[in-house]
């Protein structure tokens, strides 16, 4: 069995209480995005294409769990609408966003799940720089990919969109779902 297949398959265990606790109690006290010097998964982050060479980089992103409310900008509001939306994005492209967000010079690669509590989720997001140097060099592809993340491009996006898997009703999602309603 391989280093990152034993990883992985750590992860997978049921966690041990007191050292998940700690995790969770200090990861709380942390801003909402955090730049971390190295990945709390590594198995996973190699996985999904971080390398430790200058210009990648991992952020941790927390994101507040539940259905999110809308806010009432003026005027009357009405008595029996409680303004919950149904999230139509997972909390996965929520971190994404957000991470890409507080880093605008940098590309949303992929991300990944490290935790949860009752009220908060937290991802960690693996950022490029497309101008270094090392990146240029084994990513040349990644210049001309502007906003991938606000597009729905990453593989969170193309799930929160109906792009993922196969069978009865995924015609419909392709090219998208507003597309394919004007198809007729």
């Amino acid at each position: 069995m391989s280093l990152y297949t034993r990883m992985r398959s750590l992860w997978k265990q049921p966690k041990k209480m007191e050292l998940w606790k700690t995790r969770i109690m200090a990861w709380r006290r942390d801003p909402a995005t955090l730049r971390l010097e190295r990945p709390t998964r590594l198995d996973r982050a190699r996985s999904l294409g971080y390398k430790p060479i200058k210009g990648l980089f991992v952020v941790r992103q927390t994101v507040i769990r539940g259905p999110h409310k809308k806010s009432f900008a003026g005027g009357r509001r009405s008595k029996r609408k409680t303004g919950r939306l149904n999230l139509r994005q997972n909390y996965r492209v929520i971190a994404e966003q957000r991470a890409g967000k507080a880093f605008p010079n940098t590309e949303v690669l992929n991300s990944y799940w490290v935790g949860q509590d009752g009220t908060k989720a937290w991802y960690e997001v693996i950022l490029a720089d497309p101008q270094s140097p090392d990146v240029k060099a084994r990513m040349p592809s990644l210049e001309h990919r502007k906003g991938r993340v606000n597009r729905g491009l990453t593989s969170a996006g193309k799930k929160a969109r109906g792009m993922h898997g196969k069978g009865k009703g995924r015609v419909k999602a392709r090219p998208s779902r507003r597309a394919n309603k004007r198809k007729q």
